[in-house]
């Protein structure tokens, strides 16, 4: 499920980026004693007993402030509290109570979401710092120090106590997930609801519609699966600062982090660009089973050759994943998609497949005889023993005399004739190369 979002809210200089640098245990946020210093939107993951969240730090807000700089924090902040599941609304202890808070704890209450009140600087346990904080209507406040650090564990507790249901590491959710991912307007919308069958989804031509990771349970052959449609993924360069897009994109890419799967989804109108490549190349480098999904087919001019000359493009601007799987679909036609879910059945299928240790030694055994191992610095690398360790993706630990005397193409040509011999398409795979000394 989706982690939840926690909003860390206030006036300028309380000190919500040290608290943020505190919690998430590394300096994201730049920390000075000027007011104003964090004029965007950072996030990170945080963790706190077990329970998985992101974490947002926002601008200052000063309701006295009309200009365009402040006007802009505003925004920023105003998107941050519109997706948050939790506002951490963060107060200055040792100037107290001032009419700024008030207001913001008026703008607070409007939104409706739990909010946890924290008194920052009380650095030398001074709790009478924090009573007149209790005019604020907003429940008991927490007294901390983010800079001792004191009293972080009370206020976290009262953050994650608001979650509905908190994510936890090895958290299983019913149901094989399947993310859809691509730019703005490649179809994904509409491919969800062509596979579910109804209009669960918005469906427009603009792009951009959809907004959130939107999770929607469905049964297909006896199995349970959650579609997962989220936002479309442009350049960064091309996001506007004020746009809520940007939280938008976090949780595209949270998506993929939780998927089991992933539709990629490319224009064929457009053709393959430099971002559907960037967007692939992230769900290959988080070892996720993908499926190509060109989307449009229905309006490409074509010929005898023109497929053809699609995959040659694919294989060429995709190299780096030359197990990907291509589907050449219609989500406005219905053309081919039902191809789509048993496509997705068969890479489950591989990216879960186990061979046996004596096959897999076969395999390689093979290999070196077919292509000696090459010599580096006088010696030559000796494999003695292969075995599979995991699946999802399938992983194997090769045991050798010296893992530094493997070169990356030999590597490779080792995956290549192990994808040769078992069918693990559509699913990345993993060699782990270990000197035999090695214990761990």
């Amino acid at each position: 499920m989706k982690k939840p979002l926690v909003a860390i809210v206030g006036r300028p200089n309380v000190g919500k980026s040290t608290f943020f640098n505190r919690i998430n245990g590394k300096r994201i946020s730049i920390v000075e004693d000027t007011p104003g210093v964090t004029r965007d939107r950072i996030y990170a993951d945080a963790e706190w007993c077990g329970h998985y969240f992101t974490m947002v730090d926002t601008g200052g807000l000063d309701f006295s402030d009309k200009g365009e700089m402040q006007r802009n924090i505003f925004n920023q902040a105003q998107i941050a509290m519109d997706l948050a599941d939790v506002i951490l609304l963060m107060v200055d202890g040792k100037q107290g109570l001032v009419s700024s808070d008030i207001e913001i704890a008026e703008y607070l209450r409007k939104s409706k979401k739990p909010i946890v009140l924290a008194v920052n600087k009380i650095d030398n346990n001074e709790v009478e710092l924090t009573y007149d904080f209790y005019k604020l209507n907003l429940g008991e406040p927490y007294a901390i120090s983010s800079a001792q650090p004191k009293g972080l564990g009370d206020v976290l507790d009262a953050v994650v106590a608001n979650f509905e249901r908190s994510v936890k590491e090895g958290d299983k959710e019913p149901g094989i997930k399947i993310a859809i991912v691509g730019k703005p307007n490649a179809g994904k919308s509409s491919l969800t609801n062509k596979i579910l069958g109804e209009e669960r989804v918005v469906v427009s031509s603009i792009a951009g519609t959809t907004r959130d990771a939107i999770d929607t349970p469905f049964r297909y052959n006896g199995k349970d699966f959650v579609l997962i449609d989220t936002a479309g993924m442009r350049k960064k360069s091309a996001i506007d600062k004020e746009s809520v897009e940007r939280y938008s994109i976090i949780r595209a890419l949270e998506a993929v982090k939780r998927s089991d799967i992933v539709l990629v989804m490319i224009d064929a109108n457009e053709g393959i660009s430099e971002q559907d490549v960037k967007i692939a190349g992230f769900v290959h480098e988080q070892n996720k089973p993908s499926i190509i999904v060109v989307n449009k087919w229905d309006v490409v001019e074509k010929d005898d050759k023109t497929i053809n000359e699609y995959n040659a493009r694919l294989s060429e601007d995709l190299k780096f994943m030359g197990y990907f799987v291509p589907l050449y679909v219609s989500a406005l036609t219905g053309q081919r998609l039902n191809k789509i879910m048993p496509t997705v059945e068969k890479i489950l299928e591989n990216t879960n497949r186990r061979i046996t240790t004596g096959v897999l030694n076969d395999i390689i055994q093979q290999a070196i005889t077919v292509k000696e191992p090459p010599i580096t610095g006088g010696r030559r690398l000796k494999i003695m023993f292969a075995t599979q360790v995991s699946v999802a993706p399938p992983t194997f630990v090769l045991f050798v005399n010296d893992a530094k005397l493997i070169h990356f193409s030999y590597q490779r040509y080792l995956e290549n004739c192990i994808r040769r011999s078992v069918d693990f398409s559509g699913t990345p795979i993993k060699l782990v190369v270990k000197s035999r000394e090695d214990k761990d």
